[in-house]
């Protein structure tokens, strides 16, 4: 009787963990729809007074937008290597070995390498390009969408689960932690968090801040993964997880009681990620603007966004709902 007793208990175990991992929406396996908006969002109050006008006017889309690339990351292939780079593949210590800039990374590993564990780095100085063109010709529509886009692959950056192999767990008791960490805690946490980042500032290089970032993020990974080891050999299973309404169905996910827990052991991480992000979104952009000449936007306030664009958007939406095949990124145990 009691080897049966066990036998379910461990089965109901693995049917959670295979509920968190699976049965929480595709959505929430990238920073989080709510994280990337709140970061688009709250970057438009670094930018000076020659750009926050065009910027305000236009926050709602750059809010929205926001999201564009975890969506397109699904129907696009070659999409969603751009949102992470698995540095650890290379090395442990992996940061004075890869190289920097593009050409010299495929000579020493091949394109094809690269690609297979993730190109962020690169993809953000790509975007950092067509917003500079955007600006030098005053494209509103360009500014909008690489501007949005652009803010999407800094905030993944940001994000330390996005720069390991072993992004959503290193065991299987720790799948589900991609979702825990850049989703879950924002929306429980992050209205609380302090957005006042200063201003934004220009940046010389923005290939090496990419990789900078990307150092910052990475060097988080050993601790996020020690804390959760340690919560969750320390709580019972039943306090760990919880059913919560989503929609209109209940869905499996972490408990607030661990939710919080986590968020407190971390000491204010994923506040202080937040933080980078929206700084490093908005001097990203203010850099793009500068290196374009410092175009005169506040001439731009009277256009709106062109019927072509509009009509582009609603055909990228379509083709996000009809898609029946996921094109991301593998997961990888």
């Amino acid at each position: 009787m009691k080897r049966v007793f066990e036998y379910r208990k461990a089965l109901l175990f693995t049917l959670i963990i295979f509920a968190v991992a699976i049965i929480l929406p595709a959505d929430l396996f990238s920073f989080g729809f709510f994280a990337h908006r709140k970061i688009n969002r709250m970057a438009v109050f670094t930018l000076p007074p020659e750009m926050l006008p065009f910027y305000r006017k236009h926050i709602e889309y750059l809010t929205e937008r926001s999201i564009d690339p975890d969506r397109r990351a699904h129907v696009v292939p070659g999409e969603a290597q751009r949102h992470y780079i698995d540095i650890d593949h290379y090395d442990d210590d992996p940061f004075g070995i890869v190289p920097r800039k593009w050409e010299d990374a495929i000579e020493k590993y091949t394109e094809d390498t690269l690609q297979k564990y993730g190109v962020i780095p690169w993809h953000i100085e790509v975007m950092m390009r067509r917003l500079t063109y955007a600006f030098r010709n005053s494209d509103v529509d360009g500014i909008l969408y690489n501007s949005a886009h652009l803010g999407h692959y800094i905030a993944d950056a940001c994000t330390p689960l996005h720069t390991t192999l072993h992004y959503n767990g290193r065991t299987p008791e720790q799948k589900g932690i991609h979702a825990l960490w850049e989703s879950r805690l924002p929306e429980l946490f992050a209205d609380n968090y302090n957005y006042f980042v200063g201003k934004a500032e220009y940046v010389s290089s923005p290939l090496d801040r990419a990789w900078e970032i990307i150092k910052i993020s990475h060097n988080k990974v050993n601790t996020i993964y020690d804390i959760y080891d340690y919560l969750y050999n320390a709580m019972s299973r039943d306090m760990i997880f919880a059913h919560e309404m989503r929609g209109q169905s209940f869905v499996s996910t972490y408990s607030r009681k661990f939710s919080k827990k986590f968020h407190d052991e971390m000491n204010g991480m994923v506040e202080r990620q937040l933080q980078l992000a929206v700084k490093s979104v908005g001097d990203f952009w203010y850099t793009a603007w500068v290196n374009a000449g410092q175009p005169e936007l506040l001439e731009l306030l009277d256009e709106k966004i062109s019927e072509e664009h509009r009509k582009k958007l609603e055909k990228q939406k379509k083709k996000w709902k009809s898609v029946e095949m996921s094109l991301d990124r593998e997961k990888t145990e």
